[in-house]
């Protein structure tokens, strides 16, 4: 089991500067990653939890711009958006963008990608926020953005994106790619086929951030992904806090019997973050 941490990108957490320092004492402490939101758009009118914690701040960093602080703080640990909702981006720019942060931090980006939620990040600036509609953008996105990587010319045609004969270069020093982990929520099927097709599935309970998926869904997952992804290396990602002094939840090893290797540690206050960074990674016990 690896352990991150995973943060806002609103609020007090607009700060870059806030967000470079808590990553440098979470590589300290012996953390293994570190993940920010990539929200356009504060959350706290859609999340009484995270209206809660945050307040009422319309504050919203960057999230690419902040990861950049991040890489140029640490030295060690993995780290990435999660998640990233593509299909208000331009692929070419976002393949450009990933492969200098990449290359900015020694091969350590991983990007945790999504249709994005909720819609008024799209239809504030006049994007189709139709969930179909931006499922089949994410998939062109993700298979262009793939291609693009690779340095070599590009000829693409889609029904949202195209490119003709174009080359990006310099190529991220991730081979054979940056990794690409899909968020969304852990009861649906589509995106758990989306998943299979890349690196990694980082599914939330609808009710995040205060419910965390039981390891009984964790199995379902594991299963679907078992029989429809090829035998290369993935990662399953679990999002909640590790509690030792509640037996009667669900152990870590349960949830790493069903293949998960990673679990995010979320905080959202700045207070909270640096009490959970400084005690460094949980020991296996339950989730909550």
């Amino acid at each position: 089991m690896r352990h991150g941490i995973y943060l806002p990108n609103q609020g007090p957490f607009a700060d870059p500067a806030v967000l470079a320092e808590l990553a440098r004492t979470a590589e300290a402490a012996g953390w293994d990653g570190f993940f920010v939101w990539d929200e356009l758009l504060p959350l706290h009118a859609h999340s009484e939890a995270v209206a809660a914690m945050l307040g009422d701040s319309d504050d919203a960093a960057d999230a690419m711009v902040a990861l950049a602080a991040v890489a140029a703080a640490t030295e060690r640990i993995r780290f990435g958006p999660l998640v990233t909702a593509v299909a208000r981006l331009r692929p070419e720019a976002f393949a450009k963008q990933t492969a200098t942060l990449d290359r900015l931090s020694g091969g350590r980006l991983i990007l945790g990608v999504g249709l994005g939620h909720p819609d008024d990040q799209f239809t504030a600036f006049g994007i189709d926020a139709d969930l179909k509609t931006r499922a089949t953008m994410v998939d062109e996105f993700l298979d262009l953005v793939a291609r693009l990587w690779t340095g070599e010319r590009v000829d693409f045609e889609g029904n949202y994106y195209n490119c003709v004969g174009a080359a990006l270069r310099p190529t991220p020093i991730q081979q054979p790619r940056i990794p690409i982990w899909i968020g969304a929520g852990g009861s649906y099927r589509a995106p758990r086929r989306r998943a299979a097709r890349w690196d990694g599935f980082a599914p939330a309970s609808e009710q995040w951030p205060t419910v965390v998926i039981p390891p009984e869904t964790y199995a379902a997952i594991a299963a679907e992904l078992q029989a429809t992804r090829s035998a290369r290396p993935f990662d399953l990602v679990l999002i909640g806090n590790a509690d030792a002094t509640e037996p009667t939840q669900p152990s870590l090893r349960q949830y790493e019997r069903h293949g998960v290797n990673w679990l995010l540690t979320q905080a959202l206050t700045v207070a909270d973050a640096q009490t959970r960074i400084r005690l460094g990674p949980p020991p296996p016990g339950p989730p909550r």
